[in-house]
């Protein structure tokens, strides 16, 4: 099922679509050349807008928890991906320590694990769970919707190791983002591949150093196609020191959000688009769809209610928010059954491994879709999976409309590569 495209403003899309299709083997040359000086993040999840017009990533995630609703026919792929990303870190690796949320009773999330779990061991791994939750003080049963089960243990910290009870894994990976920041037990393994790093987790990285690192990545991309960089590029802005209880950082938001819409005007006069430019104020640091409000005028942020206020404050793990990014709002044209619609791409390694859309019946082409009430429809990747058939016209064929969202997708995921070589503590400073 492919969620249909409502809007006139196809043009650009199509335009965009042509162009990546005919330039293929530069996009893919260029790809590698890319991933031979850079590591990509181990796996990733990207949420992509479609505006007609314009196509972007609004969200890149470095701790994907939605595996369960890609379909059984991907599974190859993750696996697949899965054996190359672990030759690459730890070719003799036997065990995979698999570190959740602690959130563990959230069946949706359960199954995410398993599914997982599943990848891993299909690709060789002895493949057990760890919790960080300190409730957790025996291995404790989770049954599953299918009926099955997970079994979580307590971690078991040595010296300059983690693991399980008589389970010592060559390899940590995280399923768990780190909101609540960095547990010691985590720290200083010397001999252990922790995947990803800790400055990955959302203790330590923020939303704008991405999209820094997007729009740098998003700027070479064009030149190679010679094309405008904003057509696959949201514009944004920060503000540190925001207390939306106090007001404090109200003068600092009202006056990047007014820059942002005049600068989001201006394209679309230079496009001939007739929106109304609107503007997403985001946590700088977090996730799960939190902490997220649309605006569409400075002047909103005068009378936000008390709700709102709330609303903005606190993000997972009763985090509270302090900084915030200011995002170029992409409205999303994308339908399913009359319900907006957005694709998320799913990667691991360096490879597209799959995606769904999260879809969304009660929310509006310029809202956050990643809230209570939404639904995921699996990308209909049966049709020779995600391979493009140049030649056939833009806009008419689903393989080549996920082609492009799986660039977009590579050129998220290449920006996180960057910005975690940015911010690697044991990077060496060039003098």
């Amino acid at each position: 099922m492919v969620p249909h495209l409502i809007t006139a403003l196809n043009g650009p899309i199509n335009e965009l679509e042509q162009r990546i299709l005919e330039s293929m083997p530069a996009i893919e040359r260029w790809f590698r050349l890319e991933w031979m000086e850079h590591t990509p993040p181990f796996y990733t999840s990207v949420d992509v807008r479609n505006a007609g017009f314009k196509l972007a990533p609004v969200d890149t995630n470095l701790f994907p928890g939605g595996w369960n609703n890609l379909t059984p026919q991907m599974l190859p792929l993750a696996v697949q991906a899965a054996m190359a990303a672990i030759e690459k870190i730890c070719p003799e690796a036997k065990n995979l320590l698999l570190v959740p949320e602690n959130h563990t009773r959230n069946s949706f999330y359960l199954t995410n694990v398993q599914r997982l779990v599943q990848i891993f061991t299909q690709a060789g791994l002895n493949v057990r769970l760890g919790s960080l939750d300190p409730n957790v003080t025996a291995p404790t049963t989770l049954p599953l919707p299918d009926g099955s089960e997970l079994s979580v243990e307590p971690l078991i910290r040595g010296k300059r190791r983690l693991g399980l009870k008589d389970f010592d894994p060559c390899t940590i990976l995280l399923n768990n983002d780190l909101s609540a920041g960095i547990p010691a037990v985590l720290e200083n393994l010397h001999e252990q591949y922790l995947l990803p790093p800790l400055h990955a987790g959302w203790a330590v990285r923020r939303k704008s150093q991405h999209f820094d690192a997007y729009e740098e990545v998003a700027k070479k991309f064009a030149k190679l196609l010679g094309m405008d960089p904003w057509l696959i590029n949201p514009m944004f802005g920060r503000c540190g020191k925001v207390d939306f209880q106090s007001g404090e950082g109200q003068d600092c938001l009202q006056t990047h959000v007014d820059t942002l819409i005049g600068k989001v005007r201006r394209k679309y006069k230079e496009y001939g688009i007739q929106e109304k430019p609107f503007v997403v104020v985001k946590a700088d640091n977090g996730t799960y769809g939190m902490g997220i409000m649309t605006v569409r005028d400075a002047k909103e942020l005068a009378d936000l209610n008390r709700r709102t206020k709330n609303k903005m404050s606190v993000i997972k793990d009763g985090q509270e928010v302090n900084e915030v990014i200011i995002q170029e709002g992409v409205p999303t044209y994308e339908r399913m059954n009359d319900a907006v619609a957005e694709p998320v791409v799913y990667m691991m390694d360096r490879y597209v491994v799959g995606g769904f859309y999260r879809v969304h019946a009660d929310r509006g082409i310029d809202e956050n879709l990643n809230a209570p009430g939404a639904q995921f429809v699996p990308l209909a990747f049966a049709e020779s999976h995600h391979l493009p058939r140049p030649g056939e016209k833009p806009g008419a064929s689903a393989p080549n409309r996920f082609y492009m969202y799986g660039v977009i997708g590579r050129l998220a995921m290449l920006a996180a590569s960057y910005e975690l070589e940015a911010q690697d503590p044991q990077a060496e400073t060039d003098y």
